[in-house]
């Protein structure tokens, strides 16, 4: 009896575990294979704006340096002062 529930203790903790590394690596290999659909590193909010179109919102910018956000359907984009610092995959 004290075996059985340990190891059903033990699967509980576990499974939570297993499910969330298989969500991440799907998550890592989406935005890898999305990666050339997205703004660059370095780019102007001129160039991206010309490549992608206009973002269905701007965030105005917040902190110092300002950090701004432009939302389209697929990615946000986050800039700093003028340049690309990061964009991630809309989910």
């Amino acid at each position: 009896m004290w075996l059985t529930r340990s190891l059903a203790i033990l699967l509980a903790f576990a499974a939570p575990s297993a499910i969330g590394d298989v969500l991440l690596i799907d998550g890592v290999e989406a935005a890898a294979r999305t990666a050339s659909e997205r703004p660059t590193r370095g780019m102007t909010m001129a160039r991206v704006e010309s490549r992608f179109g206009a973002p269905i919102t701007k965030e105005a910018p917040v902190g110092d340096p300002p950090i701004t956000r432009w939302e389209y359907p697929d990615f946000i984009v986050y800039f700093e002062y003028e340049h690309v610092i990061h964009s991630v995959v809309r989910r």
